[in-house]
């Protein structure tokens, strides 16, 4: 039962860290990660948040990874994208609703801090096996089916978002490549010592 209760703990701290650093990143207004700014493209071009566009793809994608693994799709996601999306949404119109940055330098640290945000974020849910974000469980997939480390997975999959947002005319710019090829090695280094962290907490 203590088990369950940190990984619950980290599943919900995660997505609340993920959220936060995908807010900073598009305040930064450096570019946004690829997925982010195909998210921030449908709703500046069709409407509703950022937040619904992410739930509405994580449906998407639950039924394309079902389909890749011939297994049920995993409808349990939809909880994890339902709280993706009423975080970003949250960050991003009441916490820094009206927030501008102007300078470089601050927009630059913003941009940074969300990066490391959203890796840590994303390495520490991903401590649970439950619900996975179909965004990242498409990364798992990939790795899975082809054998590729968890970096390589995330990169391929972030090019090839960044080709799709770039056509729909999402918020690219050097921040974006930034993000494309920077987060899954960060991924890749954050894992580890966060796994190692609760099985600790977990052992007293």
């Amino acid at each position: 039962m203590k088990s369950r209760g940190i990984v619950f703990l980290f599943y919900i701290a995660g997505l609340a860290i993920l959220t936060f650093g995908i807010s900073l990143i598009i305040n930064a207004g450096l570019g946004a990660g690829p997925w982010d700014a195909l998210f921030v493209g449908l709703a500046e071009n069709l409407g509703l948040t950022v937040g619904s566009w992410t739930f509405i793809i994580g449906f998407i994608l639950i039924l394309i990874n079902g389909a890749l693994l011939k297994e049920r799709p995993d409808f349990a996601a939809l909880i994890t994208m339902f709280l993706i999306g009423i975080f970003i949404d949250f960050w991003l119109l009441i916490v820094f609703g009206g927030v501008t940055l102007e300078a470089y330098t601050v927009r630059g640290l913003v941009f940074s801090l969300g990066v490391l945000s959203s890796a840590f974020g994303i390495a520490s849910y991903l401590q649970s096996n439950f619900a996975r974000n179909p965004i990242d469980n498409a990364m798992m997939v990939f790795h899975e089916l082809t054998g590729k480390s968890l970096s390589f997975s995330k990169t391929f999959l972030e090019v090839s978002i960044l080709i799709l947002a770039f056509f729909i005319g999402g918020p690219i710019g050097v921040g974006t490549v930034i993000v494309a090829f920077g987060i899954g090695p960060l991924i890749q280094l954050f894992y580890r010592p966060i796994t190692a962290f609760r099985h600790r907490l977990a052992a007293v």
